[in-house]
């Protein structure tokens, strides 16, 4: 963190890529003696113990991963650099008419912890425009995919397509990049797959569910609002606004969700940008991980058709989640691992379904769901957080505007979460992170330490009760 040197490989950067350098060294700069201490000094402090429920439980709340980008709070929620997503929605710059922090805007945030100005984002928005142009090669190889293969593996394999151009590659097979020039060519990619995301996916998607009809990229547009209007569902400015808000609030949680957690993973074994993007994306398409809106939203369809017409009520609605439990079932949307309060994200969420479409049937049931069902969960006593999450409205906004083709929604994460990956690969780089590589057990390791552990703490207290049996003054 402390040697930056002179940027030297490339050719010259642009006005505002050379801006957005010097911001990222400044932090480094700022970071540097609090990253040092750390590493030297107190690199020996514990952070908690390791429990053999921690390690067959997936290792659920144990502090092993360095993540500066963002903090997940229990009680408030996501924090971008410190700032909760309330403070982004007011803070971050937007579209013209716009209320939506634009997600580009977070990703300046995440890369250098400034809000950025208007004019900065204007011409990070021109950056990624210029570099959002995807070869010939990789084009023909995704519109040659099969039109049943799912999007995300379609997605995936377009990443690795792009990967031959990758920056960071080119120079480590070089011979000639220098361990403190890594960051630079980390941030080179990680510009260039952001900037590619929204054209990639937007083609993904107009080649499986619209005939390989393509609508051209707009570059009067903003990076999210492009996306929209390259999806070409719906033209309107509402939907441009919600795409913003959805690709806002999912650009990054922390470090040790699968997505954000397996692109660091594997960009510690130096994999560039897309070889670890691309393993970011196929963790995201596990079910456990990015297909809960699309879960929710189908939940939430079936509801609807079991109420036969009925209008939704908190009374109805309680006592069909009482029936959901008993049958052994799930409710999609409710809880969360870490959160102990109903999420930022849906609160946001449904403030924007309340100003824009009150009346949609849909939000309308989700709506009396967000006061039914939390208290059925509640009197279980086996939830500890029994408030929506923000996978439960989700696909309802994007059902409103005409995206209704469910299998897809997974991308339109993806490409929000390429934001967070990015930030936390590039300064993963700058802090010089060394490759991941925890201890592994077996059953009978695991048996065998927490015999000797407990037999430990027997002795320990042992001793304690001989010795307050013992003589006393």
């Amino acid at each position: 963190l402390g040697r930056l040197p002179a940027r030297r490989g490339f050719s010259s950067p642009s006005a505002i890529v050379g801006t957005l350098q010097g911001k990222i060294k400044a932090l480094a700069e700022k970071k540097g003696p609090q990253f040092t201490k750390l590493r030297k000094e107190l690199a020996n402090a514990p952070l908690g113990d390791v429990t053999v429920g921690a390690c067959i439980g997936g290792a659920r709340g144990v502090k092993c991963i360095l993540s500066e980008t963002s903090l997940l709070d229990p009680m408030e929620g996501i924090r971008y650099r410190g700032r909760t997503l309330d403070e982004c929605m007011v803070q971050l710059p937007k579209a013209p008419q716009g209320k939506v922090g634009l997600p580009e805007a977070s990703l300046w945030l995440l890369l250098t912890d400034e809000i950025p100005t208007d004019a900065q984002v204007k011409s990070l928005i021109e950056e990624l425009h210029r570099r959002e142009t995807i070869p010939q090669h990789v084009l023909q190889m995704v519109d040659s995919l099969p039109k049943d293969m799912h999007p995300m593996t379609q997605l995936s394999m377009g990443l690795l397509a792009l990967q031959p151009h990758s920056a960071f590659g080119q120079a480590y097979r070089s011979g000639n990049m220098k361990k403190t020039e890594y960051w630079m060519y980390a941030l080179e990619d990680a510009l260039t797959l952001v900037a590619q995301m929204p054209p990639l996916a937007a083609r993904i998607f107009r080649n499986v569910y619209f005939d390989g009809k393509h609508i051209p990229s707009d570059p009067s547009l903003d990076w999210a609002g492009n996306y929209a209007h390259m999806l070409g569902v719906n033209d309107t400015e509402a939907f441009k606004e919600v795409t913003r808000l959805y690709l806002m609030l999912h650009a990054d949680h922390e470090g040790g969700n699968v997505s954000a957690h397996t692109t660091h993973l594997v960009g510690s074994a130096l994999s560039d940008a897309y070889y670890s993007f691309s393993a970011g994306v196929n963790g995201l398409a596990g079910p456990l991980h990015g297909l809960a809106n699309q879960e929710c939203l189908r939940w939430l369809k079936e509801t609807q058709k079991a109420l036969g017409g009925k209008e939704p009520t908190v009374e109805i609605l309680t006592q069909y989640a009482k029936d959901t439990l008993a049958s052994g079932k799930v409710i999609p949307g409710f809880g969360h691992g870490v959160l102990r309060k109903t999420d930022p994200r849906y609160v946001i969420q449904r403030q924007f379904a309340q100003d824009h479409f009150p009346e949609d049937p849909l939000f309308k049931l989700a709506n009396v769901c967000y006061k039914a069902i939390p208290p059925v969960l509640e009197a279980t006593g086996k939830v500890k957080n029994p408030w929506p999450n923000v996978d439960a409205l989700s696909g309802t906004c994007m059902q409103r505007y005409g995206l209704n083709q469910e299998d897809y929604y997974t991308v339109i994460f993806a490409v929000s979460r390429s934001l967070g990956c990015m930030a936390n690969l590039v300064w993963s780089r700058m802090m010089g992170l060394p490759i991941e590589r925890p201890k592994s057990m077996t059953l009978d390791a695991l048996e065998a330490a927490a015999k000797k552990d407990h037999a430990a703490v027997r002795r320990d207290w042992a001793g304690v009760a001989a010795s307050a049996d013992g003589p006393r003054e």
